[in-house]
């Protein structure tokens, strides 16, 4: 049985054919609508699986395919496997293990029931087994990303001589922090012009809810291997020589900036970690004139740390993680999440974009729409689930720790050191949102002063009981309170009253 996120030709199940093999791929209901999906996820996924069916038959294998709107699929991996079985006088399973941890329990309890032998393999995917970061950091009270990282680089070899990180630092995030400049040059993304408006209609005729749109005869992602590595020498020729330098920075005019998108083809499967971290490092070897040893750096940790530390983050803290709710937020996501309707520059850019492409990058997921999720007190339940449906490249194992974790700090620390939150000073910085937005980002309080701003300071004063003995807190503490008592409660009010009106914001 392969999954819709396994769709990985180098598997050694595939090297070799043998016609006592059977396939077996299913699109059915339940995960396309376990939670409301960006149509692009939607169709991304089955048409990637639909062509991964065509590559295993020009392969020599024997597949069966269960397309959404087959009249015999029944929409139950269960189901549609005891009736393989029964058809095709099967005695042996065999599964990859799912990435994620609803699967794992659901496949481990009910193929329990099948009248056949089962097993599950790995899916020879990640650089880190499941309980490795557990295991890296047991007896110990934090799971430090940065010491992972640092051991990922000596296990593999990358950016190393010897024992020694090149260039003499392990890190250079702190040159990676660059807004972007008026007028410069962002070269066009690479975008693909698939049509898929057969797809999207047998999607909508099997009545399968969706969010976002699709442009149906211009699909822009990639769907098999050869396409996804396709789009990543794209970005290596064209954008690695200033992703580094640009990749927290935002704009009105470029979507994707230098990122190189490629998280999609990664998360189902197309492409292997290592390959690309390495053409990244082969990369960089050769073109050292116009691509910093910053830039590779930069990109390299995102999958060789930050990416497995997430997995290992998930593995050693679920089921309870997906309960967590240190900061104990309840309010409900605004409407306005689901359309973009909001005069919050910001918001409405970063908003809109998603329900565009099924695309943000992490600055906008984690310091806008993130940000004031946090700082309007959103319970994180309504923050997951936006997230791992509005995105393309969202799956549970991945999504969840970034969003729960790292953005909502619904852990209490397990993944963020402190609250990722701002007021709009930090969203100027970064972007050219402020400039033609309805609010002023530099008021805290006034008709047109940005929510970010009371909402912030709100946020910090609400929390304090919780947040007052976090060293990276202190001085925000003390600018806090350096303000005058009647500053303070105009602040205070302000935000009580962004809170109350937060759907007309």
């Amino acid at each position: 049985m392969i999954l819709g996120d396994q769709l990985n030709p180098l598997h050694s199940w595939f090297q070799s054919t043998d016609t006592d093999v059977l396939y077996v791929l299913m699109e059915i209901r339940p995960e396309a609508t376990y939670v409301a999906h960006h149509i692009q996820k939607i169709i991304g996924i089955f048409r990637g699986m639909r062509m991964f069916f065509d590559e295993l038959n020009e392969m020599g294998h024997e597949v069966r395919y269960f397309k959404i709107s087959d009249p015999d699929n029944q929409h139950s991996f269960y189901e549609n496997l005891k009736s393989l079985i029964h058809d095709f006088g099967v005695q042996f399973l065999e599964y990859q293990e799912p990435d994620e941890y609803r699967l794992d329990e659901l496949f481990k309890s009910r193929f329990a029931h099948l009248p056949v032998q089962v097993e599950m393999v790995s899916s020879e995917h990640f650089l880190t087994s499941r309980i490795d970061l557990k295991e890296t950091f047991r007896d110990k009270k934090t799971f430090l990303m940065e010491s992972f990282y640092r051991k990922m680089r000596k296990k593999f070899g990358v950016l190393m001589e010897g024992d020694l990180p090149i260039g003499g630092k392990w890190n250079y995030d702190h040159d990676n922090r660059k807004r972007l400049p008026r007028g410069h040059v962002v070269p066009v993304p690479y975008k693909y012009s698939h049509n898929v408006v057969d797809l999207y209609n047998e999607i909508n005729r099997c009545e399968i809810d969706s969010i976002g749109s699709v442009d149906a005869t211009q699909f822009i992602w990639p769907g098999n291997r050869k396409e996804a590595l396709d789009v990543f020498e794209y970005f290596l020729n064209h954008l690695f020589a200033q992703f580094g330098r640009f990749q927290d920075a935002m704009s009105i005019s470029h979507w994707s900036l230098f990122h190189s998108r490629i998280s999609f083809a990664l998360n189902v499967k197309m492409i292997h970690p290592l390959e690309i971290i390495k053409r990244a490092e082969e990369y960089w070897f050769e073109h050292q004139q116009q691509v910093s040893l910053a830039q590779v750096e930069g990109f390299i940790r995102q999958i060789l740390g930050w990416r497995e530390y997430m997995r290992g983050i998930y593995w050693a803290h679920m089921p309870g993680y997906e309960s967590l709710n240190f900061l104990r937020h309840r309010n409900p996501l605004p409407e306005w999440y689901w359309t973009g309707d909001t005069k919050m520059n910001c918001m409405s850019k970063a908003i809109g974009q998603s329900l565009e492409y099924g695309y943000a990058h992490h600055i906008q997921r984690l310091m806008v729409t993130g940000n004031f999720a946090l700082l309007a007190g959103v319970d994180p339940d309504e923050v997951d689930q936006w997230y791992l449906g509005i995105y393309i490249d969202a799956f549970q194992w991945v999504e969840i720790t970034n969003t729960r974790g790292m953005s909502q700090f619904a852990d209490g620390g397990i993944v963020g050191t402190k609250p990722y939150v701002s007021s709009a000073s930090y969203i100027n910085k970064m972007s050219d949102y402020c400039m033609q937005c309805h609010y002023n980002h530099k008021d805290k309080t006034g008709d047109k002063a940005c929510p970010f701003n009371s909402m912030y300071w709100n946020f910090l004063n609400r929390h304090r009981p919780l947040l007052n003995k976090n060293p990276r807190m202190t001085m925000m503490y003390k600018v806090w309170d350096k303000m005058s008592s009647e500053n303070r409660e105009e602040i205070l009010q302000k935000a009580q009253n962004v809170l109350l009106k937060i759907e007309e914001l």
